[in-house]
This record gives C-alpha cells, sequence and structure tokens, in this order.
C-alpha cells in the first residue's frame, strides 16, 4: 500500500487554497457587478413610473423614498427584510432625478435624471 508524503500533501493544499482564492475574487467582483445592475435597472424602473406618473397627474412627483415610491408609482421596490439600495426621488428647478444609494458596504450611488433622454449617471439636484 502506497501512502502520500507530506510533500504531497502540503502541494496540494497549496493548489486548493489558490483556486479558492480566485475562485472567491471572481465572486466578489460578479455580485458586485450584479447588484449595480439590480441598481440601474431599477432607476430606469422609476424613471418610466414617474413619466407615466406625469401623465396621469400632471406633475412630476416631487420626492419620496422606497415605501413612497411604491405607492405613489405601484411598484414593487423591497422595504423591509435584506434591502442592498435606498431609492429616492428628488425634484428641484425644474429637474426631476431618481437615485440609488447601497445601503451596504461598499458605499455606492447612482442617479438617472428624467429630463435627459437615456442617461446613465448624471448630476442630480
Amino acid at each position: 500500500m502506497r501512502s502520500y508524503t507530506l510533500m504531497e500533501l502540503l502541494i496540494t493544499v497549496v493548489i486548493v487554497g489558490v483556486l479558492a482564492t480566485i475562485g472567491f475574487v471572481n465572486y466578489s467582483s460578479f455580485k458586485e457587478s450584479t447588484l449595480d445592475r439590480e441598481a440601474k435597472a431599477n432607476l430606469r424602473l422609476i424613471v418610466a413610473a414617474e413619466r407615466i406618473y406625469r401623465i396621469e397627474v400632471g406633475a412630476y412627483y416631487a420626492a419620496g423614498s422606497n415605501a413612497a415610491i411604491n405607492s405613489s408609482f405601484r411598484l414593487m421596490l423591497p422595504v423591509s427584510g435584506t434591502i442592498n439600495w435606498n431609492y429616492l426621488t428628488t425634484s428641484s428647478g425644474g429637474s426631476t432625478c431618481a437615485q440609488s444609494t447601497r445601503s451596504t458596504a461598499p458605499v455606492r450611488t447612482w442617479r438617472l435624471r428624467l429630463t435627459e433622454p437615456d442617461p446613465v449617471s448624471g448630476n442630480c439636484p
């Protein structure tokens, strides 16, 4: 019966450790990009809901957070449990903006203006 030497076991442990580290780094960056895509998609949804709201009411929605946005625009943004993003709509000087801020580390903010056709991230009031 052949047994493994200490050197073979150490090399195996080092290789598994390196592969696990590479996998963890890739998973972290994938998770971050997924969360960013979630925020951008929800901002586009809020902007579309703002436009519909303006057609129905005649003005943009003044200001609100997750729960107020849900009730005013008939959306289903998360308001309890695990919330990745806090959403906010603001209006100032004829410019309306939707903003999402990451509620956990690392802190990030994405903004979308309603006055431009399809901005990715712009300055908001």
